[in-house]
């Protein structure tokens, strides 16, 4: 396995962790990291995957990874095992090549709640049980599995800012039990009360263009949403020209009011819980004269008001899965590959 050694800032050793809070909130506002502290390690715990997006993890150590396919209904989900062996799932998904797209709209972000994992897929949602299903096992067909037309209800909707698409992309459960899902197509956080019962929560705002290049306004895409106790926050991936610097994460409250929750960010993808120390989001790249620049992604901590980058190099992340304190499994679509970031 390879091991890269990236810069400290959370430590699990408890002495440490209370001499790093010092540091932080009582040493007249000094941010200096204390020295000697243990080192955040970055280990490829799967490779070879075709296109990994959304990631989960049971409780028996299992990753599971969805992956997006080629835009001919060949999404799937694998499950990676604790030693790094990888089977197929789910297989048949939704995928697609969206018109005006060069690009699959297919397998994006997983749920694994309880026993049911919900799989975002196309512009469908999918629910299967998987507590009896084992690695190994004949893979499930996704034409054998329930679903739910997320897209069509999305673009029936008459939202203010109209973007006429959908994409439904990622998702979270909320306090009331209820599934709230970012669409990245219609830049607007749908929540879903039941099986067919849907409603807006809040269309996320676009901001001024700080370029000269392109529109005036930039989309800011709805890419995670997670609830903190008190608010969704909502990670955002600004439309193209794609400014570094300039994506927000937004927190919205149960009643739909938006409100910026922290900016000066780049291309975000996906945000965790981090610790009582703040939240850990993921950067998926700087763009450049070519597009998205190889190795550029980040995962980086964040309070509401001050950034730490955590972890950088990392080759276009998409997702992340937090598993304790001090522990997250990124994929790297760009590395094809399931990556874990752990101090210890």
């Amino acid at each position: 396995m390879k091991i890269i050694s990236q810069t400290p800032f959370l430590s699990k050793p408890y002495c440490l962790l209370v001499l790093f809070i010092a540091v932080l909130f009582i040493n007249s506002g000094c941010k200096k990291v204390p020295d000697h502290v243990p080192t955040l390690h970055l280990t490829t715990v799967a490779s070879g995957l075709q296109g990994p997006m959304g990631i989960e993890a049971d409780k028996n150590g299992n990753i599971w990874v969805s992956e997006v396919g080629t835009g001919a209904n060949d999404g799937k989900v694998v499950v990676v095992k604790p030693g790094g062996e990888t089977y197929d799932a789910i297989i048949h998904l939704s995928s697609f090549i969206k018109q005006g797209a060069d690009e699959p709209q297919g397998a994006g972000h997983l749920l694994l709640d309880g026993s049911i994992l919900y799989v975002l897929s196309g512009n469908y949602l999918y629910s299967v049980n998987v507590s009896n299903f084992m690695p190994g096992d004949t893979p499930i067909d996704a034409a054998t599995l329930s679903y739910e037309d997320i897209g069509s209800f999305v673009l029936s909707y008459p939202f203010v800012n109209n973007t006429h698409d959908t994409h439904p992309y990622n998702l979270t459960k909320g306090p009331d039990g209820d599934l709230y899902i970012a669409d990245a197509g219609a830049n607007a956080i749908i929540h879903r009360k039941s099986a067919g019962v849907y409603s807006v929560l809040a269309e996320v705002p676009g901001i001024a263009n700080p370029t000269q290049i392109g529109a005036p306004v930039i989309e800011s895409v709805p890419t995670a949403v997670m609830y903190d106790g008190h608010n969704f926050l909502v990670t955002t991936l600004l439309g193209f020209p794609f400014p570094a610097g300039y994506a927000r994460v937004y927190k919205i409250s149960m009643s739909g009011n938006v409100a910026v929750y922290q900016d000066g960010l780049t291309s975000l993808v996906d945000i965790e819980q981090g610790n009582f120390l703040g939240h850990v989001v993921l950067e998926h790249a700087v763009f450049g004269l070519k597009g998205f620049e190889p190795n550029t992604g980040a995962l980086v901590w964040v309070d509401g008001t001050t950034t730490r980058k955590l972890a950088g190099g990392l080759n276009m992340p998409v997702a992340l899965k937090q598993v304790n304190q001090f522990t997250w499994y990124i994929t790297s679509i760009g590395d094809g590959a399931v990556l874990k970031a752990a101090y210890y």
